[in-house]
């Protein structure tokens, strides 16, 4: 059983190291999760990511509850404690979340489970689509998942109901299905084929024209698509997606108590801005979390920087002996496999 550091990072050290053990079979347990963080140990939205990918490849947990600091995870053993038949790594999950934690990073622990699986897996989280230190939903949706579709990934992914802070309350299912991902081919951008600024609002804020105003803020030649959503809680989220001759990138924003409608979209364009200015193929967000894909796929992808998610990250990934290389090339970072 691998035994894992979880101290020096953050939630997406647990999704990384769900994912390396249900595609790998291998268990581990997992010490000090999150301990640098003001709200140390797992959080709702990590014993989420636990249960759903523990229920796809049907592993046994332990330790697995809000504020633990240490769990453990071992694949494919839970059937066999129950005297059941040899488990199918894939089938069907329903998991609650909780008030607005994140259903993207949840998803996220589930897409690189792809090469591995034997039959389809669909999962339906309910909790925050657009939710705080997290990319949107459309982000996910517009951004991450076309560009895996372009290397391979056969998923898909649908939302019946928006989730914003704090009371969540959102539907989202996520279909994925046994496939190969061709290797990361991300090192330059090339041109830039379109730039759509997708707004979501909760329904209330549709009389202050909420979704325009952050659609315009955001970038006022981009093409803007609206949408104003039933919610529990008051909220909203843009997301300006950039397709590029060979690579996608997104630039978000998120609505708060205090926070305008322009100072929302301006949050987004300055981030494209910026991207723009640079040379890398893909955001920083979108390298943090392609670096479970690259290990399984090979690959490169050009990111703009090294962030503390990707140092963690390519640490935790070598112990499950996955070699991801990171190479500082100035004004841009080469991560490899």
């Amino acid at each position: 059983m691998h035994v894992l550091d979880g101290s020096s990072g953050g939630g997406q050290l647990v999704r990384t190291a769900l994912t390396c053990a249900a595609v790998s079979g291998e268990p581990f347990r997992m010490r000090y999760v999150r301990r640098a963080r003001s709200n140390p140990g797992l959080q709702a939205q990590h014993c989420a990511a636990v249960e759903a990918v523990a229920d796809i490849c049907d592993a046994a947990t332990d330790g697995v509850e809000v504020g633990s600091e240490a769990f453990t995870f071992e694949p494919r053993v839970a059937a066999e404690e129950a005297d059941e038949e040899e488990p199918v790594l894939g089938g069907s999950t329903s998991v609650e979340v909780g008030t607005a934690g994140s259903i993207p990073l949840v998803f996220d622990s589930l897409l690189p489970l792809a090469v591995a699986l034997e039959e389809p897996l669909e999962a339906t989280l309910t909790g925050g689509t657009d939710a705080k230190w997290a990319p949107p939903f459309d982000y996910f949706q517009r951004v991450k998942l076309p560009l895996l579709r372009e290397h391979g990934l056969d998923a898909d992914v649908s939302v019946a109901r928006r989730g914003f802070y704090p009371r969540g309350g959102g539907e989202a299912t996520l279909t994925v299905r046994p496939s190969e991902f061709d290797p990361l081919a991300l090192t330059e951008r090339g041109s830039r084929t379109s730039l759509t600024a997708y707004s979501v609002a909760e329904a209330s804020l549709e009389e202050d024209e909420v979704a325009e105003r952050q659609a315009a803020a955001a970038a006022e030649d981009a093409t803007h698509e609206i949408e104003y959503a039933e919610a529990d809680s008051t909220g909203s989220a843009v997301v300006l997606a950039a397709e590029y001759e060979h690579s996608r990138a997104g630039f978000t924003g998120l609505g708060g108590r205090g926070v305008s409608a322009e100072e929302v979209g301006e949050e987004a364009a300055a981030a494209f801005d910026e991207f723009e200015a640079g040379e890398a193929a893909v955001d920083s967000h979108l390298a943090d979390q392609l670096v479970p894909v690259l290990a399984v796929a090979g690959g490169e992808v050009r990111a703009p920087d090294v962030t503390s998610h990707v140092e963690t990250c390519v640490d935790l990934l070598a112990e499950f002996d996955y070699d991801v290389s990171v190479d500082d090339e100035g004004d841009t970072v080469l991560l490899s496999a």
